[in-house]
């Protein structure tokens, strides 16, 4: 008997989930993932698939928090709300929904689109938000009340959009290869950008506002200046359509991702390409960079996100070839106290020189062992001048101010240990369990 193109989807979710022994990448999504938004304070990610599912993932640890699941057809976009404990979410099936992301409920619709929505982009203020549909409307809604407040109409369907210049003005991509620009308040046009040959794929904001990034399916990133509406940069890396870019925080870099499986890092200052890292099998629909601006996430057609470590393309956490390669793991079996608090180090650190090649440098030998000094391992240039041998102490300062404190610049994702009595479970199971030969 036949199923429902949604009952497989979610089949196939299921399985791939009850399937996967320990992390890789972050793994669980039934279809392409199509949107990628990071919170506030770096510590959690929204994604959304064309599972019809969106999935909250703790960043540090790579692990699946939340299932939201309400829609009725593929996801296209996600984004945190302003305080991170909210969410809106749009996709084919026209809706825009308000998540608890506490709960996993929905606790707002806004209804009005009759067909996808392929975009969505908070106002500055907090109390607004704009949607974009293929039925060739842009809404402004109330955050407040759900209202809708605004309706532009445009002759060339809307792919994507972003507030810009404190909010004042509203832009929008078009399947028509323009970028439009609108007054926010009133919806009056004011301009457009010409540039790109064929559809605008993405856009995003830098974070003063005063720069604008377009990616589009001519294989073009094109950075602009949208006082004088000129193109500042035009960033040819890509071998076909690009589908997403991403500011850093401090507009010195984008990220650029594109059908050929790349994500790209470039210099803006330049227009110098930095890193191309073949990031997946098939097209990267989104990227996005971490917090703090020392990884960068991509997703793709091959349903997984996965984090990379920008300074040395290194991909961070287990690749499921690894997972199939299966090694003791004494941390499961361990009744020591401090084994439970391993199973997060354990996603990127072997404890034995012969263990499974990882993102993190393996353990045996840890204590006594010079920093940096596994010669096996590609070492951040932080760790590489970091300068200290591995101690009890030096181990216990790492887990209480956090790596980004205690190493700035390291690859570590933030993992720190509040709790002093489970710090020091931790510290004993580490000096029983890597107490082997140190590395040459």
């Amino acid at each position: 008997m036949a199923t429902c193109p949604r009952l497989r989807l979610a089949l196939i979710a299921v399985c791939l989930f009850l399937s996967s022994p320990a992390k890789a990448d972050l793994i669980g999504h039934g279809g392409m993932v199509r949107d990628i938004s990071v919170s506030a304070d770096g510590a959690r990610v929204l994604t959304a698939s064309f599972d019809y599912t969106v999935r909250l993932w703790n960043f540090g640890t790579q692990e699946s928090l939340k299932r939201l699941d309400a829609h009725i057809g593929p996801v296209n976009v996600v984004v945190f709300m302003p305080g991170d404990d909210k969410a809106l979410s749009a996709g084919k099936d026209g809706a825009v929904l308000m998540w608890d992301l506490k709960t996993a409920r929905v606790v707002r619709t806004f209804t009005g689109h009759t067909m996808h929505v392929m975009a969505l982009a908070l106002r500055p203020d907090g109390k607004t938000f704009a949607s974009a549909s293929w039925d060739g409307t842009v809404r402004q809604w109330s955050l407040a009340d759900g209202r809708e407040r605004s309706r532009l109409k445009s002759q060339s369907d809307v792919n994507t959009l972003a507030y810009g210049l404190d909010g004042d003005v509203l832009f929008t991509g078009h399947k028509d290869g323009r970028v439009r620009m609108w007054v926010a308040d009133t919806g009056d046009y004011i301009d457009e950008f010409i540039g790109h040959e064929m559809a605008v794929t993405r856009l995003v904001v830098s974070s003063d506002g005063s720069r604008l990034l377009s990616a589009g399916i001519d294989g073009s990133v094109r950075l602009w200046f949208p006082p004088d509406r000129n193109t500042m940069l035009t960033l040819n890396g890509h071998d076909g359509p690009v589908f997403s870019t991403a500011f850093a925080a401090d507009g010195q870099q984008a990220l650029s991702g594109g059908r050929d499986g790349l994500l790209n890092v470039w210099d803006l200052r330049t227009g110098k390409l930095l890193r191309s890292i073949k990031a997946h099998d098939g097209p990267v629909w989104a990227v996005a960079f971490s917090a703090d601006g020392r990884f960068a996430i991509s997703s793709g057609s091959d349903e997984t996100v996965r984090i990379w470590h920008l300074e040395t393309g290194d991909r961070i956490g287990p690749t499921t070839d690894e997972i199939a390669m299966k090694e003791p793991e004494p941390w499961l079996q361990s009744d020591h106290p401090g084994a439970r608090l391993f199973r997060k180090c354990a996603i990127c650190h072997a404890l034995t020189s012969k263990g499974k090649y990882r993102s993190g440098p393996h353990l045996e030998g840890l204590f006594g062992r010079p920093s940096g000094s596994v010669v096996t391992y590609n070492y951040s240039r932080a760790l590489r001048s970091l300068n200290i041998t591995w101690t009890p102490e030096t181990v216990r300062q790492l887990f209480s101010r956090g790596p980004d404190k205690f190493v700035p610049g390291t690859k570590m994702p933030i993992q720190k240990v509040n709790d002093p009595r489970d710090l020091e479970m931790l510290i004993d199971f580490l000096m029983a369990e890597t107490s082997g030969h140190k590395d040459d």
